[in-house]
């Protein structure tokens, strides 16, 4: 299979859908890689780099008239014009929150692979864990970040000093963001909270934190109190494929004092907070809503890029030559490639993204 690696056109989006190793893994199991020139630039990968692992350089048409095109951020309108039957892309999507982007797909007869609900055989979801671990451990540092007086933000230090009391964080959802963005708080020494529906959950993670947070029911009730009372607020909730739930409403972002931070993470999904309007980009960060700094950055680990890339062609490089090798309908025997798979032949074959979008729903059958 003939396979192409574009440069990403997301603003300040520096990561690359292969990484050299991914390339060399390609290229031994008999397929040709095209990769866009200066692509990997930004994670720290030369053109030359590329060609010593077997690629071959070209421009981005070159890249597009793949058969199948390796990604990491969902196609741009800008790309639209590229798709066509027949062609894979595989990359992460979030079609639940762009009816747009699934419409273009549905009526090129687009195969959509997407890494975000690619589902393993524990039921957890190895291609999103990567990611999700980078933006829950940054989700806090850029929280603290826009804390600061410089920044907009309410002055306060989350650690606090001698004398002068630790500032809260409340993490919206246990899972692998928020585990991940309670571990950089507590290391930042804050009063950390962390809330979720899963109550096994939460004694988990109270176990590993050997009881140094405090854990609490997601309830609304409990939401509200832990969100007024809290310096930054960390929406961390994800429902595979579908459109984040609004767990915090605009009066409790209005309790919260002015300055604070909110961080919501699934924001590609539509995000927790009703206050979310908008995806912003790495270029322009932030708005202010009801006194509250909003940080709704849609790829925040393309701020560390070559960690980022590692850590994503690591997880994805097993599937892509899987697919390369036996073609999607034979892959999709493989239930991680199955439920990736969102459209297929002009059919939307995800049903979480289907509900959330009001389109038919139709299984895939290979």
């Amino acid at each position: 299979m003939k396979i192409g690696i574009p440069k990403e056109i997301k603003a300040q989006e520096q990561r690359i859908g292969a990484s050299p190793n991914t390339v060399a893994n390609l290229v031994q199991a008999g397929h040709e890689v095209v990769i866009e020139k200066g692509a990997g630039i930004g994670s720290g990968y030369s053109d030359e780099t590329y060609e010593n692992m077997g690629a071959k350089l070209g421009f981005v048409e070159d890249v597009w008239n793949c058969e199948m095109v390796m990604k990491v951020k969902e196609p741009l309108p800008a790309e639209y014009q590229y798709f066509r039957p027949g062609l894979i892309i595989y990359t992460y999507f979030h079609l639940a929150a762009d009816r747009r982007l699934t419409e273009a797909l549905l009526k090129s007869k687009v195969t959509s692979i997407a890494y975000e609900t690619m589902v393993g055989p524990a039921g957890d979801l190895p291609l999103l864990f990567p990611m999700s671990e980078i933006a829950g451990r940054m989700s806090v540092q850029v929280g603290a970040h826009f804390l600061e007086r410089p920044h907009s933000g309410k002055g306060v230090l989350l650690s606090g000093v001698t004398g002068v009391a630790r500032r809260k964080v409340a993490i919206i959802g246990a899972g692998t963001v928020g585990f991940n963005a309670a571990k950089i708080a507590v290391g930042l020494g804050a009063q950390v909270t962390i809330l979720d529906i899963n109550a096994q959950r939460l004694a988990e993670v109270d176990n590993i934190f050997n009881g140094n947070i405090q854990t609490l029911s997601s309830n609304s009730h409990n939401i509200a109190r832990a969100v007024k009372e809290a310096d930054l607020v960390i929406g961390a909730v994800l429902i595979p494929g579908a459109l984040a739930p609004k767990l915090v409403t605009t009066a409790m972002i209005d309790s919260m004092e002015p300055g604070s931070v909110v961080v919501d993470i699934p924001i590609d999904q539509g995000g927790i907070f009703e206050t979310s309007v908008k995806a912003t980009t790495l270029d322009d960060p932030i708005y202010v809503s009801h006194g509250v700094i909003h940080y709704t950055v849609a790829n925040v680990p393309g701020s560390v890029p070559k960690t980022a890339t590692d850590a994503l062609t690591s997880a994805t490089v097993r599937y892509a030559v899987m697919i390369a090798n036996q073609g999607v309908e034979a892959a999709a025997a493989n239930q991680t490639v199955l439920t990736g798979i969102n459209t297929f032949n002009g059919q939307l074959t995800s049903k979480a993204v289907a509900d959330s979008l009001n389109i038919e729903y139709t299984p895939f059958m290979s």
